[in-house]
């Protein structure tokens, strides 16, 4: 299975602050965004990622993440020119995902769980479809929303609904089968001219084959494309650390967990990193 966190957009709910620079680059307390998703990523057991930058932070996004080589994984870039939708995700990376199982990240969505690597390792066990997550929001009509009958089967998809018909908004986490990039190139733009990822979703649903996750209080969803979501998920970020003595969302650490790197190959990586509180919690791993 591959994975692909899509960092395109202008991110202009966070200007003037992310202006200079892509808004998936700003820090969420002690580390860029954009290692929240890598990371979810990673604990999946996903290791062939592929980032879709904005025109003007590709290079800053490289000069971050790099190959993927200090991760052990594979890193490879992709250019969206124009904002066209979450579901446009699957034409760009058409040659890139060459008929396997992908999973789409948004990148200013954060995830945390004690257990996430188990959710996510069942939900993305391949049996073909696609498999979306629900998660209970106070404010559903910002996002897609998944509707359910009574014995918890989703019956329907809308984006942005004036009228919810549940809280259960539909977050940007997304695993699909090789068909998706077919499906991708089949649907019509919205009326705010975008690949709406409700339509593409829409598509398994009404074929049977989209499956929804719904996650409980124990997992813990943030999207931090807004000044206070931004701030809140710094916070909490901090707050999860404090409690725990344990790092949120540090790819090289789930790297080094799951095997993908040796505590040699972490330490080669580390020599000519100064000393700080995130540096010296890695070298604290490796002894």
């Amino acid at each position: 299975m591959k994975g692909i966190i899509l960092a395109g957009g202008s991110g202009t709910r966070l200007h003037p602050a992310s202006a200079p620079i892509s808004k998936i680059l700003l820090p969420v307390y002690d580390k860029p965004m954009i290692y929240y998703p890598l990371s979810a990523l990673l604990t999946a057991g996903i290791r062939d990622v592929l980032v879709i930058t904005n025109e003007g932070d590709h290079g800053n996004f490289k000069k971050v993440l790099g190959d993927g080589s200090h991760l052990g994984i594979r890193i490879t870039y992709e250019i969206q020119y124009v904002p066209k939708g979450i579901a446009d995700a699957f034409i760009i990376g058409e040659e890139f995902i060459a008929g396997d199982d992908v999973v789409l990240i948004l990148g200013d969505n954060i995830f945390h769980s004690e257990n996430l690597g188990e959710i996510l390792s069942g939900a993305f066990s391949s049996r073909g479809g696609a498999t979306v997550f629900g998660y209970p929001v106070k404010d559903p009509e910002r996002f897609g929303v998944v509707e359910f009958d009574d014995s918890g089967k989703a019956i329907s998809l809308e984006e942005k609904p004036k009228h919810p018909k549940s809280n259960h908004a539909v977050i940007g986490l997304y695993a699909y089968d090789g068909r998706v990039c077919e499906i991708a190139k089949t649907l019509k733009p919205s009326a705010r001219g975008e690949l709406e990822i409700t339509d593409l979703n829409r598509a398994y649903l009404e074929t049977g084959d989209l499956d929804v996750v719904r996650l409980g209080e124990d997992f813990v969803w943030m999207d931090a494309g807004t000044f206070d979501s931004l701030l809140e998920s710094s916070v909490a970020v901090r707050d999860i650390q404090a409690r725990t003595g344990k790092m949120v969302s540090c790819p090289e650490e789930i790297a080094l967990e799951r095997g993908f790197v040796s505590k040699d190959g972490l330490r080669k990586y580390l020599r000519d990193k100064k000393d700080n509180e995130y540096y010296d919690y890695l070298r604290r791993l490796i002894g």
